[in-house]
């Protein structure tokens, strides 16, 4: 990425913090593009919440620098940041109407302290001019919203899914450069949660600002997501596409951290010629480590499918079903790999009802597993993924 190309985002270069002696985050570096949506996702204390609070000016770094819109803005308080946070609380007055907590972000703005007095507010000719234009901009975001029904109730006569669309609104009517958005979709149950991201996605496509949102949560970041920055211990490690992070993750620990049913680990070794073992099947790779080397295989769960005739079309491995979960369009098994000379290793693929009905009847059984390229990685001693030759591809030996 250019200069160029983030100037009107967000440029986080070099950002510390500690807490006491806790580092929180280690020197990071990150260049967020004027009007994508980029997830800040990893585990519980990975940083990412601190970070985002960091933007705001909520939180202090220890060193480094943030710069939104083109300018380092460290030295601003949080109201001259052009940045709107939406929290996971909702953060509503409850004293207030619905069209009261879209309006008081403007009312701060645009009003004088004079005008905001409860006694003088009603004398002033110039404070019912600029009532009137801001009222008609809460109106514009509640139908945008559609929640211009409920601009006069109060937040306890509300849903969890129309609080969180009131807090969006009330960030929404700033009109700022950047939105933060930490967890906003926790406290929603299951099926709202798959709502309120489609809004989410439809909202940043019709706004077109730079949204930062924070998540631990895989789904909400693949599903949203421009970019994804995945976090643990206060690093980035890896950014890029939802694509890129499943496709071609950095490592095996952000290939174990992204998809489910989770990625399968298999502990293997190098065989000196480019390839590796998985029993009788050979998998060249066209890697360049000595022979013994240890390598970790890690293989998602399309990788591995039930053979639907009696010629496996790919590496076929000898396994047993040990269980068979309906999940309505789909199942998963889990099933026992039998590996001459290895322990047994469980795992985990996906399959249509025809093939789960046609394994589920052999349940213990021996029955064979085909292993396809797509979804099958390999890592070295540290954890890097190895890019395998695209000249290769498996084959049984």
């Amino acid at each position: 990425m250019t200069d160029g190309e983030s100037a009107d985002g967000v440029r986080l270069t070099g950002i510390a913090k500690s807490f006491g002696g806790t580092r929180v985050l280690a020197g990071l570096d990150l260049a967020v593009r004027a009007g994508e949506f980029l997830t800040l996702l990893g585990p519980s204390g990975c940083g990412k919440s601190t970070l985002l609070r960091i933007i705001a000016g909520l939180e202090r770094q220890d060193c480094g620098t943030v710069s939104i819109a083109g300018r380092p803005v460290d030295h601003l308080p949080p109201a001259e940041r052009d940045v709107a946070m939406v929290f996971q609380s909702y953060a509503l007055y409850p004293h207030m109407t619905v069209a009261g907590n879209l309006a008081t972000p403007l009312e701060m703005r645009r009003l004088t302290l004079l005008e905001r007095l409860p006694l003088i507010k009603h004398l002033s000719p110039r404070r019912a001019r600029v009532m009137r234009g801001i009222m008609a901009e809460v109106r514009a975001v509640a139908e945008a919203l559609r929640i211009e029904a409920l601009l006069d109730r109060k937040p306890a006569q509300l849903s969890g899914g129309q609080r969180q669309r009131v807090a969006l609104g009330r960030a929404m009517v700033r009109h700022p450069a950047v939105f933060l958005m930490d967890e906003p979709l926790s406290n929603l149950d299951a099926a709202l949660r798959v709502e309120v991201r489609h809004e989410l996605a439809d909202l940043h496509a019709r706004l077109g600002t730079t949204f930062i949102y924070v998540t631990h949560d895989q789904v909400e970041a693949m599903t949203m997501s421009s970019r994804i920055a995945l976090m643990d211990q206060g690093r980035i490690l890896q950014l890029g596409t939802p694509d890129d992070l499943y496709d071609r993750p950095a490592s095996l620990a952000v290939a174990r951290f992204i998809g489910s049913p989770s990625l399968t680990v298999l502990e293997t070794v190098a065989d000196g010629v480019g390839g590796i073992r998985l029993g009788a099947v050979r998998l060249p790779f066209g890697h360049r480590f000595a022979a013994g080397t240890r390598l970790s295989l890690g293989i998602r769960p399309e990788a591995f499918a039930l053979p639907l005739g009696p010629e496996a079309d790919g590496p076929a491995l000898a396994a047993r079903l040990v269980r068979a979960e309906n999940l309505g369009a789909e199942w998963h098994l889990h099933v026992r790999l039998d590996l001459p000379g290895e322990p047994p290793a469980i795992v985990r693929l996906t399959a249509a009802e025809h093939e789960a009905a046609r394994a589920s009847g052999l349940l213990e059984d021996p029955l064979t597993l085909v292993l396809r390229a797509r979804g099958v990685h390999l890592f070295g001693p540290d954890g890097a993924r190895v890019e395998p030759d695209p000249a290769h591809t498996a084959v049984v030996e």
